[in-house]
């Protein structure tokens, strides 16, 4: 017997987009998360003289470059890591996976919706998974409320909740008394909080709080180069441990990284210290990407909810979670009753590709959708964006939802 691993729908969406479009067919991309922004020119240059370094680094990762993501993002926010205690890997979300696999049974608390891969590397991992339930009222927040409830279906020692925010898929971020509260809980119950903040940087008011700064007694913070630097296919990680973590733990996660990832690619590493060299350097940059992706995320949000599409507008990062509750009565008398069957037939009758709520943990019949407002063109030389210059098929995306929702 082989294990049921079903293909990342993040990738699956992908490939179904290409498929079409290999049949001359327009598709507009709002499924797969990838910023359209290059990394900084300089981090570029950096990469280009760093190709000859073919050696191995350590498993945890260079001390020169986790020294210099120390003192970044205590520039950034506040978030306060000695660098020996943070680890690098390709990609933060082995990193996550990691982490789960160093403890032999635990109940893993993830909120619905969340990012795609959390439930899936929950069960390859054995541990045993708890949803935790929001609602578009609440704002697909986690409370203290939520997590309470859930505990009840507890079956071992060990807790793990997984929080990511600025958030995929929603968009949306905490506020300082909602962490406030969740470090409450956590400390209460002594569970070992995942913060993945890999668009915490992406923050559209500049005001992102860490989890471990409410939390410092276990949380682990992840983030990377993917998103705020453009650079998701350089693989580069990270994961902030706490300064006081349990020899074991610590121990478990370079382990499990020698048996697996070996070490983050090396040129990489060189790369990237210039990306984290200095913080003040870089203001200008993420200023840049913000108010682009504000103004993109804002518009989208506006025009959905003047068709009856409830969604909130986005805080971080590049999505949102269209909520078609409202037209539930129209879309089920076109045989429209799961988020799988409304994403399928948007992407075949309008070329619009989103992903279903259910690939983030909703239940099949609620209808809702992540949108990834992607597919726009950088400015070339950080010129002034012009939503429809740059953006044509943000504009042709929405309005072809729009359109379609209103003669269903």
């Amino acid at each position: 017997m082989y294990k049921q691993v079903e293909e990342s729908q993040t990738l699956l969406i992908n490939t179904q987009s290409k498929i079409l479009a290999e049949q001359n067919r327009k598709i507009i991309k709002f499924g797969f998360g990838q910023s359209p922004f290059l990394p900084p020119k300089n981090v570029l240059i950096a990469l280009e003289k760093a190709v000859h370094h073919k050696e191995y680094s350590s498993v945890q990762g260079d001390p020169e470059l986790r020294e210099l993501m120390s003192e970044f993002h205590k520039q950034h926010n506040g978030l306060k890591v000695d660098s020996n205690n943070i680890l690098l890997a390709p990609g933060s979300k082995i990193l996550i996976f990691n982490i789960l696999l160093a403890f032999e049974k635990a109940d893993v608390f993830i909120p619905a919706p969340a990012w795609v891969s959390y439930a899936p590397q929950t069960k390859l991992a054995g541990h045993n998974m708890i949803r935790l339930n929001t609602t578009y009222k609440e704002r697909w927040r986690v409370s203290s409320k939520s997590i309470n409830e859930a505990v009840q279906f507890k079956q071992y020692r060990d807790s793990i909740l997984i929080l990511n925010y600025p958030g995929n898929p929603d968009g949306l971020t905490y506020e300082e008394d909602e962490l406030i509260e969740l470090a409450n809980i956590a400390k209460s119950l002594n569970i070992l909080v995942i913060a993945d903040e890999i668009y915490g940087l992406l923050n559209h008011s500049n005001s992102h709080h860490s989890f471990a700064n409410y939390y410092p007694e276990r949380t682990i913070t992840t983030t990377g180069l993917s998103k705020w630097c453009g650079a998701g296919g350089w693989r580069l990680g990270a994961a902030f441990l706490y300064n006081n973590i349990e020899p074991a733990l610590k121990q478990a996660l370079i382990g499990i990284g020698s048996e697996t990832y070996s070490c983050a690619p090396t040129p990489i590493q060189i790369a990237a210290k210039t990306a984290y060299k200095n913080y003040g350097e870089l203001t200008s940059y993420l200023d840049y990407q913000i108010q682009i992706l504000k103004e993109i995320g804002n518009f989208c949000a506006d025009r959905l909810n003047s068709s009856d599409i409830r969604v909130h507008s986005p805080q971080g990062g590049f999505y949102i979670f269209p909520d078609f509750s409202l037209l539930k009565e129209k879309l089920n008398n076109r045989g429209i009753s799961t988020s799988k069957q409304l994403c399928e037939l948007l992407l075949v009758e309008t070329g619009v590709a989103m992903l279903p709520a259910s690939a983030f943990g909703l239940d099949e019949e609620y209808l809702a959708a992540r949108l990834a407002y992607v597919d726009f063109k950088e400015p070339e030389g950080r010129d002034e964006f012009n939503l429809h210059k740059h953006g044509p098929n943000i504009i042709e995306g929405i309005e072809n939802i729009c359109n379609w929702v209103k003669k269903t």
